[in-house]
């Protein structure tokens, strides 16, 4: 823990983001190991999401951007919140899109976020069949019949809850941890490129 700390102290003073890659005391505690770029990268965001969290809502058009233009993966993980009526349905819908294709589970989620405001219980599923007809995607009547999506829904909020989870958006940058620390929470949002940046430079 103290060489993690040495070591964004000696990169991240130098180009003043220091305040914005801080790992908290929270995450330090926690098991980082837990999180990892997909297999094959060097390097990824990893967020922890609750549809119907307006600051998700904020967060999601700059995650994908970082996403697009590094190159690296965004991976969402689903940390419904007790307090939101309908983000653990919205999340199994999600899955459901996502078994089709990332793509489309992508763009439900980008739909649901740009219509948050609109979204309520009662109406989820009339907005969720809507989203399938515009994208020509049959929407069984029942989509979990066997609990399957539910079940990775609560093995995501597990994860978070290993980690450490207490809020969404939850960002971290992911490394596989040989020359960087393995993950590094994004405290300012504001900053992600420059954080993302340090720790490519410190990739080499």
């Amino acid at each position: 823990m103290k060489r993690e700390r040495l070591w964004l102290l000696a990169v991240l003073l130098p180009l003043g983001i220091l305040g914005a890659m801080a790992l908290s005391s929270r995450a330090h505690a926690q098991n980082g190991a837990l999180l990892k770029p997909p297999p094959g990268s060097q390097m990824a965001i990893v967020v922890f999401e609750d549809m119907e969290c307006p600051d998700c809502a904020r967060a999601n058009p700059l995650l994908e951007e970082a996403a697009r233009t590094y190159k690296i993966p965004l991976v969402r993980h689903d940390f419904p919140l007790a307090m939101h009526t309908w983000a653990f349905d919205a999340a199994v819908f999600g899955r459901y899109f996502e078994a089709k294709s990332k793509k489309l589970g992508d763009e439900f989620r980008d739909s649901a976020f740009q219509h948050q405001s609109e979204i309520t219980k009662d109406n989820l599923r009339e907005f969720v069949e809507r989203f399938a007809k515009e994208h020509h995607t049959n929407l069984p009547f029942v989509v979990d019949s066997q609990g399957k999506l539910a079940a990775a829904v609560k093995m995501d909020q597990e994860l978070g809850n290993r980690v450490g989870i207490s809020h969404t958006p939850t960002i971290y940058v992911v490394t596989q941890g040989r020359t960087t620390p393995p993950f590094v929470e994004v405290v300012d949002r504001k900053e992600l490129f420059q954080v993302i940046d340090a720790l490519r430079a410190a990739i080499g």
